[in-house]
C-alpha cells in the first residue's frame, strides 16, 4: 500500500511498519497515525502476516506529537465552549483509549523495536505492544507534563505506581537500561542488532500456531480489561481533554511567550532548560559552553 509517512514492507510471515517522518524525528501527525492504525489492521487482516515490528525511521522512534505548527499543529485551548474541545481532544489523543486498545487487541502480536528518541506520545504507542526491544541508544519520556499535559495510566499499569510517578510528574528522561529496570521494555540491544534481534524474535513468533498466538493475547488483554483497564483508559481520556484545556494558565504562559519570540526551538529550552542536566541519556550531562 502507498502511505505518506509511514513504510509497509512484509518478510515471509513478518510485516513491518516504520514511522517515516524522520526530519521531525518522526512526531505524529493526524496523518501518521491514521496511516498507522490504518498499516495495522493492514497487517492484521492478512493471514499470512503473524507478527508485527513497529519501529522508526532516522534517530528516532518518535518524539511525540508534533507540536511544530506542521501538520497536526500546537495544541491550543480553541476560543470555542469547552464540550467541544473535550470531544475533539477525546478523538484525537493517544489518551483515546480506542487508539491504545486497538494495538492491544490485535490478534496478531506487536513488536515495538525503539531504535532512539521515544517520547511522549511515541513512548505511550510503544506501552500498549506485546514485547518492546530497545536499542542501547534509546531514550524515554514524557517530558510534555511540564507544559500542563497528561500522561497515561498504562505506563502505571505496567511499572507501578511509585515507579511511574517518578517520570509522570516530572517528565525526566531515562535511558534504556532504567526502562529495562522498571519493565517497560523487555531488552536492550546494541544500537546495530536492534532490527536483527526484533527480526529474529517475530519470526520465531511466527512459528507458533496463530490461533494459539490470538488466543493467549486475549487472554491477557481481555484479563486486563476486565480488571478495569478500559475504565481507567476512559478516565485518562478525559482526564487529558481537562489537562489541555488548562495549558493557557500563568503556570506556562513563559513557554507561548518563548515560542512567539523564537519559535519552537526556544519553547523547548524554556520549558526543558531548568530540567537540565536530565537524569539519563544524551542530555544528563550539562554541556560545555
Amino acid at each position: 500500500m502507498d502511505f505518506e509517512t509511514i513504510l509497509f514492507e512484509q518478510s515471509g510471515a513478518v510485516a513491518t511498519i516504520t514511522l517515516n517522518r524522520p526530519e521531525a524525528l518522526n512526531a505524529i501527525s493526524p496523518t501518521l497515525e491514521a496511516e498507522l492504525h490504518q498499516a495495522l489492521d493492514v497487517a492484521d487482516a492478512d493471514s499470512s502476516v503473524h507478527a508485527i515490528i513497529l519501529t522508526g525511521a532516522g534517530r528516532a522512534f518518535s518524539s511525540g506529537y508534533d507540536i511544530s505548527g506542521g501538520d497536526g499543529g500546537p495544541e491550543r485551548v480553541p476560543p470555542s465552549p469547552v464540550g467541544p474541545y473535550l470531544r475533539d481532544r477525546l478523538n484525537r489523543s493517544m489518551s483515546d483509549p480506542k487508539k491504545m486498545l486497538h494495538i492491544m487487541e490485535l490478534g496478531t502480536p506487536v513488536i515495538a523495536a525503539i531504535n532512539g528518541w521515544c517520547i511522549g506520545g511515541g513512548f505511550f504507542y510503544s506501552l500498549p505492544c506485546d514485547i518492546t526491544i530497545a536499542s542501547d541508544r534509546a531514550v524515554f519520556a514524557l517530558p510534555e507534563v511540564r507544559m500542563i499535559s497528561n500522561s497515561t495510566f498504562l505506563f502505571a499499569a505496567i511499572a507501578g505506581w511509585k515507579v511511574a510517578h517518578r517520570y509522570t510528574l516530572t517528565g525526566d528522561h531515562f535511558d534504556a537500561a532504567e526502562a529495562l529496570r522498571i519493565g517497560v521494555i523487555n531488552e536492550v540491544v546494541p544500537h546495530d542488532d536492534l532490527m536483527t534481534r526484533a527480526t529474529a524474535l517475530a519470526e520465531r513468533l511466527a512459528n507458533v500456531p496463530p490461533d494459539s498466538v490470538r488466543l493467549n493475547k486475549l487472554v491477557t488483554t481481555y484479563g486486563l480489561e476486565a480488571m478495569g483497564l478500559s475504565s481507567a483508559l476512559n478516565i485518562n481520556g478525559m482526564l487529558s481533554a481537562f489537562a489541555h484545556a488548562s495549558g493557557d494558565g500563568p503556570d506556562v504562559a513563559h513557554l507561548e511567550e518563548a515560542r512567539k519570540q523564537g519559535g519552537l526551538r526556544a519553547f523547548l529550552e524554556a520549558r526543558d532548560g531548568p530540567f537540565l542536566p536530565e537524569p539519563f541519556g544524551p542530555r544528563s550531562r550539562v554541556s560545555q559552553d
